[in-house]
């Protein structure tokens, strides 16, 4: 067919009839339909109004008939070229449709709701100009001194400006509305809207010199610099201790990508970072830094991607999605912490923020940098092997030691009788904290009050009717609440079977608040946990408070181990240490050494030394012995060669198709039919294929979840083999109803 063809990624197409659509293009919208912008077509048999994205634009089609456009919704195109190439890449590599790329990668102000208006318009605000010259205007203002003060002290004050906001301008000079409109109709005065951006609170005093380098430190960045400045694409890994002053490096590293005219990325793994990174690096580059994150209202995310677009912000702050801003001249992509599962997205498309990062740094020839003082085993090995450029901080920026940390046997507590989560030794070190000024931070890696609650009689315990799990106790609204499908009830005075007396199993941080103000009852306490911020903003609250009234204690979950920099911080507790060591999942070792090693880094960052305190049940646990010494590199060694026992990475690839279903019978069958596909496809090619196997949570919101594992090599043909198999699986009727989808190193 001949005309204007445009190829389409279409929003109602799923993921096995994914593909660019033939549509054709209206004479009248010919100007518009130009690739990047997003239109309405009708889709399927029913011609459905569906959202696209232009993809291409062709003179012809394979194809005699044709739909036409119906809409163009965008003035311009909402992606460029590479953003569109970025897109297909995500397709092939992590199992989503085209069109789901697209919506991780735009901020949701830029989506449509139900009546195809814009989510969030633009904000504009009134300016005053004077339509006159400025010596005419003070004629004016003095002939109107008697008659009309308030219009007189309008025009005297805009003398002094090229243009006011309306609202200032009134509040200033404390007149009406009614005169600066009589100034419009006389002619003197014109207004105007002026587009307005939305705003996180950022540093607004006086911007501050850069932070002076230490020897070590200084260094990295000459290294890191000069790997930067090859042309070359290319990633580096930059390891160091906790305190060592990373931030620093990377403050350097973006000025000098500023100096040449390049933007800058820089990723963190939690929302509550960010804040404190947006203060100290707005702090030395103003007006050039961006922040991207999901507790930003719509608008203010908005107007913060409308400013990295145009050029008015060079420096990007944010958590994942951060990695998809549409920056000018990119330089230099930084992701801090670079360990963290938080990096990865746990929903399509799943993808990892470091392989999005790796793919725009190769088409931009620029350098990736990961910095950390616990990192990814697969990344420390890249660097082992060349793969990746290697830098080391060895010391503490202000050559302050590492905190002092002793190991507490709770099976001895338990024998002197101290059935609680504070062991005498804590006990004391709080107190001696709380009596020097200083503050402690105690982490436990749960929320609520109790693991769960069971009858000591009969061995009842609650459960939530649609998941497999037990309810988590939670003393501040006294319910049980399922943490996967959000489920709740009120607990019982006694068991609802035999009438027994319930028992409470575990601890979550409200127990341990709860211990800490029964031991120090004049004592402030602070809890962090997604229970008390879940307020959007609520965390950065929350940081400031502790720091600003110095709160005695604070007690949290994950969110208190990392990037958190408090001077009068002296010491740390790990409540329960062993608690992910034994999840089954190949990475339990390294995410127990990773939160116990960032956790005891928060201790002694300022002039006062730190001490830390370890409690568990496994005091001769190599993990825990390595992770109390600081000894990353120990660490390192021993879990490299367990790995290679287990052909876990960096020696393989971990790849997963799951299935989940209402039925649980039907979702193995569709597990086993897809192993048995994969199985057909591998034949010749080394690649090892199990299951199916259950999640560690089997069922959650009433659909049974079941998992076939792929180990190997990873190339284009077993991707393609992958998703032939996920289609093949999604399309057959003996499976309708059950849910498949693939995905790269699975977190859970």
């Amino acid at each position: 067919m001949s005309g204007k063809v445009a190829k389409i990624a279409v929003s109602a197409a799923t993921y096995w009839i994914d593909r660019p659509y033939d549509y054709l293009i209206p004479e009248d919208m010919a100007e518009k339909a130009i690739p990047g912008v997003r239109v309405h077509v009708p889709f399927a048999r029913g011609n459905r109004q569906s959202e696209g994205l232009i993809l291409a634009v062709s003179p012809r089609s394979e194809y005699e008939k044709l739909k036409c456009i119906t809409a163009v919704l965008d003035e311009a195109p909402v992606l460029s070229p590479e953003q569109i190439k970025l897109a297909l890449f995500m397709r092939e590599r992590f199992f989503c449709t085209v069109y789901d790329a697209v919506k991780a990668m735009l901020p949701a102000g830029l989506w449509f709701d139900e009546d195809g208006r814009r989510r969030v318009s633009d904000k504009t605000v009134e300016t005053a100009h004077l339509s006159v010259s400025a010596e005419d205007a003070a004629a004016a203002a003095e002939n109107k001194r008697h008659r009309s003060p308030q219009q007189a002290n309008i025009l005297e004050l805009l003398c002094g400006f090229e243009a006011l906001p309306s609202r200032e301008l009134l509040r200033h000079t404390g007149a009406s509305r009614q005169s600066l409109k009589a100034l419009c109709k006389a002619g003197l005065v014109e207004l105007r809207q002026r587009e307005a951006y939305r705003r996180p609170k950022a540093y607004e005093g006086e911007l501050l010199p850069l932070p002076v380098l230490s020897e070590e430190q200084e260094k990295a960045f000459r290294g890191i610099s000069a790997l930067a400045e090859s042309g070359k694409a290319g990633a580096a890994l930059l390891f160091g201790v906790t305190g060592s002053g990373k931030t620093s490096v990377y403050i350097h590293l973006i000025q000098r990508q500023l100096a040449l005219g390049r933007s800058s990325i820089l990723l963190v793994p939690e929302i509550a970072l960010t804040p404190q990174m947006l203060q100290t690096f707005s702090a030395h580059f103003g007006e050039e830094i961006a922040v991207l994150h999901s507790s930003l209202s719509v608008g203010e995310r908005y107007d913060e991607w409308k400013r990295v677009r145009r050029g008015r912000a060079r420096v990007v702050i944010g958590t994942r999605s951060a990695v998809f801003a549409p920056v000018e001249k990119l330089g230099l992509i930084i992701i801090d912490e670079e360990q963290e599962e938080t990096y990865k997205s746990e929903s399509s498309p799943r993808y990892h923020a470091r392989d999005i990062a790796k793919y725009l740094c190769a088409k931009a020839g620029c350098t990736l940098l990961l910095g950390s003082a616990t990192p990814d085993i697969v990344s420390r090995y890249c660097a082992q092997t060349g793969r990746y450029a290697f830098f080391s901080i060895d010391n503490r920026y202000n050559q302050m030691r590492l905190p002092q940390v002793r190991i507490v046997d709770m099976k001895r507590e338990l024998r002197r009788g101290n059935g609680g989560n504070i062991s005498s030794f804590l006990r004391q070190e709080i107190q001696e904290n709380i009596d020097r000024g200083e503050q402690s931070i105690l982490f436990i890696n749960r929320r609520g009050a109790n693991k769960l609650i069971s009858c000591g009689e009969c061995g009842y315990t609650y459960k939530c009717p649609r998941c497999s799990v037990a309810l988590t106790y939670h003393s501040v609204n006294d319910r049980l609440i399922c943490h996967y499908c959000a489920y709740s009830r009120r607990l019982d005075s006694s068991c609802p079977d035999c009438g027994g007396m319930l028992n409470r199993v575990g601890a979550g941080t409200q127990l341990v608040e709860e211990e800490l103000k029964e031991l120090f009852p004049e004592t402030e306490i602070m809890r962090m946990d997604t229970d008390s911020v879940s307020p959007a903003g609520s965390h950065e609250q929350l940081f400031e408070k502790f720091r600003n009234e110095n709160i005695p204690i604070m007690v949290g979950t994950q969110m208190v181990t990392k990037g958190l920099n408090f001077e009068n911080v002296t010491l740390v507790g790990v409540i329960s240490a062993d608690q992910s060591l034994y999840s089954g999942d190949y990475r339990a070792g390294e995410r127990t050494f990773s939160l116990i090693t960032q956790v005891i880094g928060r201790s002694g960052r300022g002039s006062k030394p730190g001490r830390a305190v370890i409690q568990t049940y496994t005091p001769e646990n190599e993990t825990i012995l390595q992770a109390a010494r600081q000894d990353y590199e120990a660490f390192y060694h021993s879990e490299l060669a367990l790995r290679k026992l287990q052909q876990a990475p960096p020696f393989s690839d971990y790849l997963a198709v799951t299935a989940s279903g209402p039925d649980e019978a039907q979702t193995v069958r569709a597990c086993r039919f897809i192993r048995s596909r994969l199985e057909e496809g591998a034949s010749g090619r080394e690649m090892t294929v199990y299951g199916p196997t259950p999640l560690p949570v089997v069922r959650v919101n009433n659909r049974y979840r079941y998992r076939v594992n792929i180990s190997c090599r990873v190339c284009a043909e077993i991707r393609q083999l992958i998703s032939q198999t996920v289609v093949e699986a999604s399309l057959d009727k003996r499976f309708r109803g059950v849910s498949v989808f693939a995905d790269n190193d699975p977190t859970d």
